[in-house]
């Protein structure tokens, strides 16, 4: 019986040592680069986890982030001079200063020595990503970021593969070693924080019209309620 109690003793001690040792790593925009990975046209038709009308709204809401939050953003292409494709155009259209690094053979973008320069120069500690495949382009770039020390939040709507059923086993890979997945709600939320700062409300309440609609309407019921004209 002493023994048992024991046991359950240690567990419970066990467990409140854990609880109290979690550490809530936010996202801080001022020190956040933004990283569009393999966004390439012909990759994109690989995708099947989404509708690509979805998908192509996701990776637009994703590289639009860097804009909303002015955030140093760097695009990498694979082979996109063979079968993959180019990289979206829009995405390039609405980053025409960003670096663009176009990798000849690295599947990890990491193993890119122009790709890791690029990085190293913002001088930022934590990471937004986003990739085709998930599996791939996304796992192995988070987890070597990972390795390396930075903070690494990938994001999850904005990572497309074969089925969804690799797509989970490569997220639950990412959590397991410490990458943080969420969605893109959640990463858009946690860079502002609060709504009146700047960006806040007047930033964010386009961005989330375009991009994710349910929130968009949301907002334009609010205005309507206080008898403001609708806006988008």
């Amino acid at each position: 019986m002493r023994s048992f109690a024991l046991f359950t003793a240690s567990f419970v001690l066990a467990g409140l040592s854990g609880v109290l040792g979690f550490e809530y790593k936010r996202l801080r925009k001022n020190d956040t680069v933004l990283l569009v990975v393999d966004h390439q046209i012909g990759l994109f038709q690989a995708v099947k986890d989404y509708e690509p009308a979805e998908f192509m709204n996701n990776i637009l809401a994703h590289a639009a982030l860097g804009n909303v939050f002015d955030l140093p953003t760097i695009l990498t292409t694979s082979t996109d001079d063979g079968p993959n494709g180019p990289m979206v155009q829009d995405i390039l259209d609405m980053h025409p200063n960003a670096p663009l690094i176009r990798r000849r053979g690295e599947v990890n973008a990491w193993d890119s020595p122009d790709f890791r320069a690029a990085v190293e120069a913002t001088g930022k500690k934590q990471v937004i990503l986003a990739g085709i495949v998930t599996d791939v382009c996304t796992a192995f770039l988070a987890l070597s970021l990972l390795e390396e020390g930075y903070e690494v939040f990938a994001n999850m709507e904005a990572s497309g593969t074969t089925s969804k059923r690799i797509a989970d086993a490569a997220n639950d890979r990412m959590r397991a070693a410490g990458v943080n997945v969420l969605s893109l709600f959640a990463i858009g939320n946690e860079l502002m924080r609060d709504w009146r700062w700047t960006p806040g409300y007047p930033e964010l309440s386009p961005y989330y019209d375009e991009y994710f609609t349910v929130y968009g309407m949301l907002r334009r019921n609010f205005d309507a309620a206080r008898g403001q004209p609708e806006s988008s």
